[in-house]
């Protein structure tokens, strides 16, 4: 009994010094935070937009692979257009016009737009944030499907401009994507 007493106080320290693995969210508002956190500064499955970005300079956001692919500002200004326009329309606020190309959204990017474009990217991430933290149930309830497909949409094009600076060798592994 003693040596059981002995172990069991020997392994009380151990258990305290394991980090405690980090519980899902159960509500609604929680997963649709966490969605929207993970694709904009918190790393957790991927890398987030904020890191993604972190360091590029505008002329390496110009840079492209080639003929019909993005550059990194491309993408980076793509996310920002479209999310901006959903979180308008989340908060019942009036959008420009929108002719309905898509390839507008991408080809508007310059190199002179790089250090504003990248607050900007990161302010609407952020207001995103906010704005589902504020909403009532009702309202993020009618609108789940539009947020959850902000984030998918951000993470797939997060790991389009991975994938650029890979090939423009710029990217560091150690930052998350060997």
């Amino acid at each position: 009994m003693r040596k059981l007493a002995l172990l069991l106080l020997l392994a009380v320290p151990l258990a305290a010094q394991t980090p405690e693995k980090k519980q899902p969210p159960t509500t609604l508002r929680g997963v649709l935070l966490e969605q929207l956190r993970t694709t904009h500064d918190q790393e957790d499955w991927f890398v987030p937009v904020s890191t993604s970005i972190d360091g590029v300079t505008a002329e390496q956001a110009m840079w492209t692979p080639g003929k019909g692919n993005h550059s990194i500002g491309q993408l980076a200004y793509h996310i920002w257009y479209w999310d901006q326009r959903a979180l308008n329309d989340f908060k019942g606020e009036k959008n420009a016009p929108f002719d309905g190309n898509n390839n507008e959204t991408f080809d508007k990017f310059t190199a002179d737009q790089w250090t504003d474009l990248s607050k900007k990217l990161n302010q609407v991430l952020a207001d995103w944030e906010k704005a589902v933290n504020d909403a009532n149930d009702e309202k993020l309830a009618a609108n789940a499907s539009l947020i959850a497909h902000v984030g998918a949409h951000n993470a797939y094009h997060v790991g389009q401009i991975l994938y650029v600076r890979k090939q423009q060798g710029i990217w560091n592994p150690d930052k998350g994507v060997k």
